[in-house]
């Protein structure tokens, strides 16, 4: 399982202060503390002000960079704002993300190519939000008709089902938990990933549900997520889900980790 850790984002109030004052030094022990919790991507998103977008998220990139040797997953619908960051940005970065409207297409796609990215695509497109699995199913096999088309490979496609909150739509979890599965199923070597703070929203114990949803998303075939590693139980849950759905030869990750002492719960 790939995990993109999501703290580093201007949303937050102590990340937003970070940046706005450029303290690098908070933003490098964030970076390091998520790469310790077990990212493989850090999450640079600085979508919060818009004036200051471009130079925000190149800074982020440089700054995370000088701290831990991960990539980073480039977070911004702001073209301008990820190509500033990907010139910056050293070895694989990720884009955070491309979807089925024209107009993102149009400006995020020719910088996914040029600077040959592994990419997030949200399977949303003019039609607007996805309501059911067959919607998400339809926008993304567009979209990897469209991506491969341009040289993307398919291993470097990363499908956003798109997680919406239960407490105004509970069948929307279910629709994700069958497009997940399809799209693992009928799409050859693309990945799956989703964000799971959305699907909490409102709610209380959002940890809880979070961490749930999770392990049934990897019962699902999901094999990328974007959470905070940090949490409580989270990474126990990835590593108990893995081991359960057999992702996890003779259970070695879930016992080292035990040995380790990182299991919680």
């Amino acid at each position: 399982m790939l995990i993109i850790a999501e703290r580093i984002n201007t949303s937050r109030k102590r990340i937003a202060e970070a940046v706005r004052g450029r303290d690098a030094d908070f933003i490098r022990r964030e970076a390091i503390r998520q790469t310790e919790a077990g990212a493989g991507y850090i999450d640079a998103n600085a979508g919060t002000s818009v004036a200051h977008e471009t130079n925000d998220l190149a800074w982020l990139t440089e700054t995370i960079q000088s701290a831990v040797e991960v990539p980073v997953c480039v977070d911004s619908a702001n073209p301008k704002a990820i190509e500033a960051a990907l010139k910056v940005h050293k070895g694989d970065a990720m884009v955070n993300s491309i979807t089925g409207e024209a107009e993102r297409i149009a400006g995020i796609l020719p910088l996914v190519v040029e600077h040959q990215t592994r990419v997030v695509a949200l399977t949303m497109d003019d039609s607007g939000m996805p309501e059911s699995a067959d919607d998400r199913l339809r926008v993304a096999e567009t979209l990897l008709k469209k991506l491969t088309a341009q040289g993307v490979e398919a291993d470097r496609i990363y499908f956003d089902p798109i997680i919406r909150p239960i407490c105004t739509n509970a069948d929307q979890t279910r629709a994700v938990l069958d497009a997940t599965r399809r799209i693992m199923s009928q799409f050859e070597g693309v990945h799956t990933v989703c964000g799971l703070s959305n699907v909490s929203f409102g709610l209380p114990r959002r940890n809880l549900l979070n961490r749930s949803l999770l392990a049934l998303l990897i019962g699902a075939g999901l094999d990328t997520v974007i959470i905070d590693p940090t949490e409580p139980d989270m990474r126990s849950t990835l590593f108990a889900a893995e081991a359960l759905v057999g992702r996890d030869e003779f259970c070695m990750r879930y016992i080292t980790a035990e040995r380790e002492g990182t299991l919680e719960g």
